[in-house]
């Protein structure tokens, strides 16, 4: 068994004078933060047209973060929520089939209950590419035309598909923010 790593304890919280505070923050030595700027986009994803550039994949908690991208006339096809789903629309065009009369377009934000089921789809006549910021809780399960079973998409996959995929396409390591990771304060005896 390897050996647990013991997590440092705050000490107390002071301003930028040394005025102390009546908080206790966790030790933070850095600002998390990814530059989707600096990120290559993993293209193909889950189907032709459809990229994405994962900004932060909790395994433990199932959230993901990702910036996604459609192509036109891209979709994905039904799926069900088992969490959450925050979407803000940067630019292009989408909807979900079930509800064609509500689009979303650049400065569109979407939040989607647990249990929440649709298909997405970016219009072909879209002269752009469609990118939305997706923060999802919990998993997508996927389903075929006829309705049976396809898969299921959370943080798990989505972590196996930025290490498989980057290699596949020679994007070189990728960096997004992670969750913390189970464990021990002491060490077993």
């Amino acid at each position: 068994m390897t050996a647990p790593t013991t997590r440092p304890v705050p000490g107390p919280a002071t301003t930028m004078s040394g005025a102390l505070l009546p908080v206790m923050p966790l030790p933070q030595g850095e600002l998390l933060t990814v530059n989707t700027e600096q990120s290559p986009l993993i293209r193909d994803s889950l189907g032709p047209g459809v990229h994405f550039k994962p900004l932060r994949l909790d395994l433990e908690r199932g959230e993901w973060v990702v910036l996604a991208t459609f192509a036109p006339g891209t979709s994905i096809p039904l799926h069900y929520h088992t969490g959450t789903v925050d979407g803000y629309t940067l630019s292009g065009c989408w909807y979900y089939s079930e509800y064609p009369d509500q689009p979303q377009t650049a400065g569109s934000y979407l939040y989607e209950p647990g249990a929440s089921a649709h298909s997405l789809t970016c219009p072909a006549t879209n002269t752009e590419d469609t990118v939305v910021l997706f923060s999802i809780t919990g998993a997508n399960v996927n389903f075929n035309e006829d309705g049976s079973f396809h898969s299921v998409l959370d943080a798990a996959l989505i972590a196996h598909l930025t290490g498989a995929l980057s290699e596949a396409q020679d994007l070189g390591p990728i960096n997004y923010i992670t969750g913390g990771f189970a464990g021990y304060t002491v060490e077993e005896v």
